[in-house]
């Protein structure tokens, strides 16, 4: 099947000028467009096929296969998450089955990691970055360690039933241990692994279906246990990452959380629960609403999908996945709610993560 890129263009500032490009599935693989200017990567994890965009801060324009377009081939299918560390990002291709390594500031292929063919079932799911290492949860009930000059995987670290999101506090890394595969037995716990020996010293247990998770600065956790979507309901729960102890606890319905500027910025837990698609800022202390909209100017979002907030100036990106079947949508909002612009992920379905290009 063709997949024709009509007048999709990438702009970028070199050296003053401007060039232009497009290009079509059928044609030759593009010559690779030297480093992206300020901006973003929106990973898109599609219905299939995922697709990495470039967002130009400076010029408003979007491309929207910038991977294809520096590679020249495929990204792969469901890229899951996305990080950045040091000179590199690194996607999380989950029925792919590896950690597709990129020059950050090109967007060009330094290598993919295989998971699935080193396991059968081994697919990875979310990744963090720490001390010249990345850890990359995976369904199998492991979490893998990358050293980041050599791009090997030097270590694996069993953990709880199907790992999913991770924070670090300290010296130890949690691990969020959903046990979503083995429903209605779920998991309850969050794996504890000391980041000097990297080695599981414990687990907590926190609820039903942990599977996001945030760490503040000062030693707290906040987890997501999502229940069963049915008679337990999803909660959030605070844990003191030095004691290894949960200290609250409250039921609200949750999907996305993150940490900044002493708040707890949340998606709603919809479908499942039936609210309505919204974003909410909650006290750290007891979970209560500081705000029951984040975004104060009537800007409607259809499905927040991801979140991600810049700490160089508390924007906030929502990612818009809007049916699950048509091209989703970026919103970038200041710290007090107001949009500053939005723009279309065409050709790519289910934005799920920003990454910022300093």
């Amino acid at each position: 099947m063709k997949f024709q890129f009509n007048k999709l263009m990438a702009v970028f500032m070199i050296t003053g000028s401007l060039f232009i490009q497009s290009c079509s599935k059928d044609d030759p693989a593009p010559s690779p467009v030297t480093s992206a200017a300020k901006g973003l990567y929106v990973l898109s994890e599609g219905g299939g096929d995922s697709k990495l965009g470039y967002y130009n801060k400076t010029t408003g324009a979007f491309l929207g296969d910038f991977f294809y377009q520096q590679n020249g081939s495929n990204l792969g299918q469901i890229g899951n998450d996305m990080i950045q560390y040091g000179g590199k990002s690194y996607i999380v291709m989950n029925t792919t089955g590896n950690v597709t390594v990129i020059d950050h500031s090109t967007g060009l292929l330094l290598r993919r990691i295989n998971f699935v063919n080193v396991v059968p079932g081994r697919l990875p799911r979310y990744a963090i970055a720490h001390q010249g290492k990345v850890f990359v949860s995976a369904q199998d009930g492991t979490v893998s360690v990358i050293d980041t000059a050599s791009l090997d995987i030097t270590r694996t670290i069993n953990v709880g039933a199907n790992p999913e999101e991770m924070a670090i506090s300290g010296d130890k890394l949690f691990v969020t241990n959903s046990g979503g595969f083995n429903f209605p037995d779920y998991d309850s716990t969050l794996s504890v692994i000391n980041l000097n020996t990297l080695v599981e010293t414990g687990k907590i247990r926190v609820g039903i279906n942990p599977q996001k998770i945030t760490a503040d600065e000062n030693g707290n956790l906040y987890v997501v246990a999502t229940g069963d979507y049915a008679t337990v309901p999803s909660s959030i729960v605070k844990v003191n990452a030095a004691t290894e102890t949960v200290i609250f606890r409250a039921d609200t319905a949750v999907s996305t959380i993150r940490y900044y500027n002493n708040a707890l910025f949340v998606t709603n837990d919809f479908p499942y629960t039936g609210l309505s698609s919204n974003v909410r800022m909650l006290r750290t202390s007891d979970f209560s609403n500081r705000s029951t909209s984040f975004i104060s100017d009537a800007t409607a979002i259809a499905t927040p999908y991801g979140l991600d907030i810049d700490e160089n100036n508390g924007d906030v990106y929502i990612t818009d996945a809007k049916d699950f079947v048509v091209s989703g949508e970026v919103f970038c909002f200041d710290k007090l709610g107001k949009k500053r612009f939005s723009f279309s992920v065409s050709p790519g379905v289910n934005p799920n993560s920003v990454v910022f290009i300093r």
